[in-house]
């Protein structure tokens, strides 16, 4: 029985999102900050509280650590309506953390990875996969079961009758290895501009990167997927069997931008369930990420239905 909308799979953990004089100076010099906010992220847990929050039956599949972040991831994910039987608490290392240090146009961000890298794409059950309508997985080159098998769990969501979306996020390493197996199992491949370019080079065997973003796209759907990718305050381009589509962001006044990537996710797949055509998911995923940058961190000025239905 398919009583879940959306299994997403990837990273949960809490955000300290520090606004203000940022950039750090050793020295032991004291800085005031203007903002300081602890709040749910990871990329998979902030699309998890996205769709929950577009009325998806959501659950989420993360590794957090017995101690008081956990807790909040827990208690956070459950207040959204996501379901957290899924989420699996380790007894011998700490949760995940970010630091986030947000400047007005750009971000740094410090992470710990701690109970993120337990997750294992092989022990998420048949019989889950078997209750959803999509998967999503995030975080790909964050942790290292995902970039090592993760391409099997998309095979295996695939074969159990779900579609499947990929955010791989940034790599750390600059490897961007590991991809081409995945998208061969992956109906829409959400990155930013950025990762666009590097996910397409990587496809080759010489890492040459393509000449801008459409050669880019070109050559990933060539592997499989169709392409939805934020353009920032532009909002959002994409590619499907169509040809090219763009969406543009919502004027808002911004607070923060970070998990903004996450939530145009939640926002593209959610229109997607609902058999809406490419270019309106990408209308939905566009209003999402704009919305979420009115507070601190990606979760805190989530869009609503209503929201959306408003702007699109």
């Amino acid at each position: 029985m398919r009583d879940l909308d959306v299994l997403v799979v990837g990273d949960a953990n809490p955000d300290l999102v520090l606004r203000g004089d940022v950039v750090p100076r050793f020295g032991q010099a004291e800085q005031l900050l203007d903002a300081a906010d602890l709040v749910l992220a990871g990329s998979a847990g902030i699309v998890a509280a996205g769709t929950a929050r577009l009325g998806l039956r959501t659950a989420l599949v993360a590794h957090v650590g017995r101690d008081l972040f956990g807790q909040l991831v827990v208690s956070a994910l459950a207040e959204r309506g996501v379901d957290v039987t899924g989420l699996h608490v380790e007894d011998d290392v700490p949760t995940g953390l970010s630091v986030v240090l947000s400047a007005p146009d750009d971000r740094a961000i410090l992470t710990r990875l701690g109970a993120l890298t337990r997750l294992d794409p092989d022990a998420v059950g048949d019989d889950l996969l078997a209750r959803a309508r999509h998967v999503h997985v995030a975080s790909w080159f964050l942790l290292p079961g995902l970039a090592a098998r993760g391409a099997g769990l998309l095979a295996r969501a695939r074969a159990a009758g779900c579609t499947t979306s990929l955010d791989t996020n940034w790599d750390p390493a600059r490897r961007w290895a590991g991809v081409r197996e995945a998208l061969a199992v992956t109906d829409v491949l959400l990155p930013n501009e950025a990762e666009l370019v590097a996910l397409a080079g990587a496809l080759e065997d010489d890492a040459r990167a393509p000449a801008g973003p459409d050669a880019a796209a070109h050559r990933l759907q060539a592997a499989g997927p169709d392409v939805a990718a934020k353009a920032g305050a532009a909002g959002a381009v994409g590619w499907d069997a169509a040809g090219r589509h763009t969406a543009p962001g919502v004027s808002v006044d911004v607070v923060d931008t970070t998990g903004a990537g996450d939530c145009f996710d939640a926002g593209f797949i959610a229109a997607r369930l609902d058999g809406r055509p490419f270019a309106e998911c990408l209308r939905w995923a566009a209003v999402c990420g704009s919305l979420s940058t009115r507070a601190a961190g990606g979760t805190q000025a989530q869009a609503t239905r209503a929201e959306v239905d408003g702007l699109v």
